[in-house]
């Protein structure tokens, strides 16, 4: 009996590995990463010390905490669509769907029904 998988078209089903090389903007990417995440920080704990601050009677400490508090939202906001940049470079995650009656230039407008319908 012959082993599963041994016809004349058996092989790997794995396509070659692609070369992985330096890629300079993942770099930059990481540094913009890291810096939105150390800039949430700080401004976490800012606005944390300017609510306390606030609570013992400085009104102008309110607009500090504001300020504070949006601009955490902003840094963890640009930091998450960095990392979802990155994770799109690397191959983990894929693009964004397109919407079925958008035909782009390389793609042109294809016959309803596929090649049968088209004969």
């Amino acid at each position: 009996m012959a082993a599963s998988g041994g016809g004349k078209r058996a092989g790997s089903r794995r396509g070659p590995r692609p070369h992985r090389r330096f890629q300079p903007a993942l770099l930059l990417l990481a540094l913009g990463i890291t810096a939105c995440i150390v800039a949430w920080g700080y401004l976490v704990y800012a606005a944390i010390d300017f609510g306390s601050t606030a609570r013992d009677g400085d009104t102008e400490a309110w607009w500090f905490l504001a300020l504070a508090s949006a601009g955490a939202v902003a840094c963890l906001f640009v930091g998450l669509m960095l990392v979802a940049r990155v994770l799109r470079r690397l191959g983990m995650t894929g693009g964004a769907a397109r919407s079925p009656g958008a035909a782009t230039e390389a793609e042109p407008d294809r016959p309803v029904g596929g090649r049968r319908a088209a004969r």
